[in-house]
């Protein structure tokens, strides 16, 4: 089985580059499939993560954050040249490589997959929430493009979303919706926290999706409890980096920030919990990441991920409606008790295990196979 997919880079420290990294590894492995993997963007960035040799990868080399050089109607005519050789391009590796199924992991490239794929089956693989556009403050022009991006979703073969709550979403725009959790890079170390240290740890980009602002103010609290206590930061790109950063430096509530780090499970196992408090999540990837090394969680009951990967009060606690003092009364909770944080922790190396690769690539298998 011949498979193509199409990605916009592989440079940068995220989930969704991990993820899908370890998905190509695991098909060329053991999945017994052909894969060859375009990039519209990698430019002189190396891959972050591992790839394997026998995945064929391909820069297009388009580079679309050239347009943001721009403004006005420049930008539009540069936007619209790279398109154009964008689907160009994508349709010469498309003749050469003759794929079986055609795989897109993002939608602001759909239309230009639905216009070259020919024959050919396309599968959306959804890292991004249906709700999204509801949250985030669009422009018209960006309301515009999410209309458009909607259009070609209605086109492709097969959506994959990652929770049942975001699936029932993507069926309003497409009928054929199936559910595969992401692979999740499970802690493979043969160690796991003892929850001993005072150190809490937040793992997110600056954005306004993961509402870092709230998680400072339940610190802030927190703090007022527990001064002994230390939260570990380890934020990445983002819109709002700059303007959160300067104001944790304002604040004087015992928070280290870091730079992205390609040894995550390090920190997890050095700390004694997890916080996440996002807005919304297609799937919340450092949940299980975390669980797996033996952290209890806390994290708001956001749509859709959470609530699929948490059981409240048995591997980390829920908090619904987005209540900030229910929030910080679950991290003192943990504070408060060791047994409960190793207790809890325990729990949660079951419950990740379900995200083995193995388990979630056979799933993927039998997808292909019902689309041929």
């Amino acid at each position: 089985m011949k498979l193509l997919y199409v990605e916009n880079t592989l440079a940068i420290h995220g989930g969704i580059e991990r993820v899908l990294t370890d998905k190509l590894n695991w098909l060329v492995e053991y999945g017994g499939c052909e894969v060859c993997l375009l990039v519209a963007n990698q430019g002189n960035h190396p891959i972050v993560f591992p790839l394997n040799p026998k995945v064929e990868c391909h820069d297009l080399g388009i580079m679309f954050h050239r347009v943001y050089r721009y403004s006005g109607w420049k930008r539009y005519r540069l936007f619209f040249k790279l398109q154009q050789q964008f689907r160009q391009r994508m349709a010469a590796w498309i003749q050469s490589f003759s794929p079986d199924v055609i795989i897109c992991t993002r939608q602001e490239y759909l239309p230009s997959v639905i216009k070259v794929k020919r024959t050919i089956p396309v599968v959306y693989e959804s890292h991004n929430s249906f709700l999204a556009y509801k949250f985030e403050k669009l422009s018209l022009l960006q309301k515009i493009q999410t209309q458009w991006y909607f259009r070609a979703v209605k086109k492709v073969q097969m959506v994959v979303a990652l929770t049942q709550g975001d699936a029932s979403e993507w069926k309003k725009l497409n009928p054929h919706v199936q559910v595969i959790p992401n692979v999740v890079h499970l802690n493979n170390t043969g160690r796991y926290s003892d929850c001993c240290t005072k150190s809490a740890i937040f793992v997110g980009r600056y954005t306004y999706q993961k509402d870092i602002p709230s998680l400072l103010r339940i610190w802030s609290l927190v703090s007022q409890r527990h001064p002994d206590w230390q939260l570990h930061i380890f934020g990445g790109y983002g819109s709002e980096k700059e303007m959160l950063q300067s104001q944790i430096r304002g604040m004087d509530i015992n928070i280290v920030v870091h730079e992205p780090t390609s040894t995550i499970f390090e920190e997890y196992l050095r700390s004694s919990m997890l916080l996440m408090t996002s807005r919304y999540e297609p799937f919340g990837l450092v949940l299980p990441e975390a669980m797996s090394c033996g952290l209890p969680v806390v994290a708001f009951d956001c749509p859709y991920g959470p609530a699929e990967i948490v059981t409240d009060g048995v591997d980390g606690f829920l908090v619904r409606q987005r209540k900030l003092e229910e929030f910080v009364d679950k991290v003192c909770l943990l504070m408060d008790n060791q047994e409960l944080r190793v207790k809890i922790g325990k729990a949660g190396i079951v419950s990740s295990q379900i995200y083995d690769v193995n388990h979630i690539m056979s799933l993927w298998k039998q997808l292909f196979k019902q689309l041929l």
